[in-house]
């Protein structure tokens, strides 16, 4: 036998000579040993030769196209067995050259990632070839929105062998308000020029068998501040707004005229107890003059008749409030969190606002003094609001309640598992002073 060439996925054929020198008929079986023997055959497999005569048989080789069928020089042997002097078996050797072909295989895991400033990505490279490469992985966006980093960039990988790369994808700059943004990018893996030269065949200058690996991904960008916390903050400023252009124009008017009504009821009393005081000298010299304007039967200056009143009546304003109830409690426990009326005051409830903005699962049990509103279960909701046009009122020392019993911690924007549950009760409505 001589040295054949062959390529993996293809076949090559070789010829051997058996020749009987002995004296009597004999039967050989043949068969190939060694690291060929797998893909390997011999036809005819058996042959009977009289004394002194030959016959050509003809070694076909077929290895497939895997990294496991290595690149370079593989030894070829056949083992010639005879039947009737078995200790006379031989091996004669030739040489098999494997060439070498190129093939790299790359999966971006996962395709898609949501987040507010970045994402982590994993690309795992595989070195299906047979022999050895050196590979560089890159990433390409067509805007300037992102910035992408390989750890590592480069990599040496021998026939069959995994790497994970990590991919890093920054967003030069935040989204504060809006929709998510969708940014595309290619992740690219070829070979570096001059890779497979440790094949051991002489091919070191050889190129790929085809095109760079490149696989397709997504960054989702994600607002900072929700949608709703745009709403709560839209009404925030609408109550601030109407209290500064309304009610508070509106308290300084009433405590202007209650002050103003006083100080007109005190101006008669006062001018009658002069008249009084002059009629009275003038008749008699004595105090009898001055007893009708000083008697228990006339009221005088600013007494009980408006003090009383204006008290109450600048004491009778309202306040409009809101306030935020934070719940946050681990899984499988329960917490509570309350807003509780001041002292001397009375709360007129009448909008709720409840956020579970992480998708988290349990139960919500809102309460207004003695009364249990609602209770809720979480994945049932993300935002859920309640309104009244009859305001419930909650009484001085009594609090707004909303207790929490956390089954299992949502997942937020991020697409990670958050440590515990979170949510976030708004309460609004009017703060009023008790009556005296």
């Amino acid at each position: 036998m001589s040295t054949v060439t062959v390529s993996p996925g293809a076949g090559a054929t070789t010829t051997l000579t058996v020749r009987n020198d002995g004296d009597i008929v004999e039967a050989y079986t043949l068969e190939v040993v060694g690291d060929c023997a797998a893909w390997s055959t011999v036809e005819p497999a058996r042959v009977s030769l009289y004394p002194g005569t030959s016959e050509v048989v003809t070694v076909r080789l077929a290895p497939p196209r895997s990294h496991e069928v290595r690149a370079g020089e593989t030894p070829l042997g056949v083992r010639v067995l005879p039947a009737e002097r078995p200790e006379s078996v031989a091996v004669p050797e030739a040489t098999v050259v494997i060439e070498p072909f190129h093939e790299i295989r790359s999966q971006l895991d996962p395709r898609r990632r949501r987040g507010w400033l970045g994402a982590r990505f994993r690309t795992s490279v595989q070195n299906k070839g047979n022999t050895p490469v050196d590979i560089a992985l890159t990433a390409t966006q067509a805007g300037e929105e992102l910035r992408l980093a390989f750890s590592p960039g480069q990599r040496r990988l021998e026939p069959g062998e995994v790497a994970d790369m990590r991919l890093r994808v920054r967003t030069r700059k935040p989204i504060w308000f809006g929709k998510p943004a969708t940014w595309p990018f290619e992740v690219e893996v070829a070979e570096r020029a001059g890779s497979g030269s440790g094949s051991g065949s002489g091919s070191g200058g050889e190129r790929p068998d085809g095109p760079p690996e490149t696989s397709a991904g997504e960054f989702v960008q994600l607002p900072i501040l929700p949608r709703w916390l745009l709403i709560v903050l839209a009404a925030l400023l609408a109550l601030l707004l109407a209290w500064f252009a309304l009610a508070r124009p509106a308290v300084k008017n009433a405590a202007k005229q209650a002050a103003t009504e006083a100080v007109q009821k005190a101006r008669p009393d006062n001018g009658q107890q002069g008249a009084d005081s002059t009629g009275g000298s003038g008749d008699s010299a004595g105090g009898q003059g001055q007893g009708p304007g000083t008697g228990p039967g006339r009221p005088t200056g600013p007494g009980g008749s408006s003090s009383g009143g204006s008290g109450s009546t600048t004491g009778s304003g309202e306040q409009q409030i809101s306030e935020t109830i934070d719940v946050q409690t681990g899984g499988g426990t329960e917490k509570e969190r309350a807003y509780r009326v001041p002292r001397g005051k009375v709360f007129n409830a009448t909008d709720i606002v409840v956020a579970n903005f992480q998708g988290d699962e349990g139960v919500l049990t809102i309460t207004l003094g003695n009364r249990k509103i609602t209770t809720i279960a979480l994945e049932t909701f993300r935002n859920q609001d309640y309104h009244w046009v009859t305001p419930i009122q909650v009484p001085e020392n009594a609090a707004v309640t909303a207790s929490v019993t956390c089954a299992k911690p949502g997942t937020p924007a991020t697409g990670t598992q958050a440590s515990g549950c979170h949510q976030v009760v708004n309460v609004s409505g009017t703060l009023k002073d008790l009556a005296p």
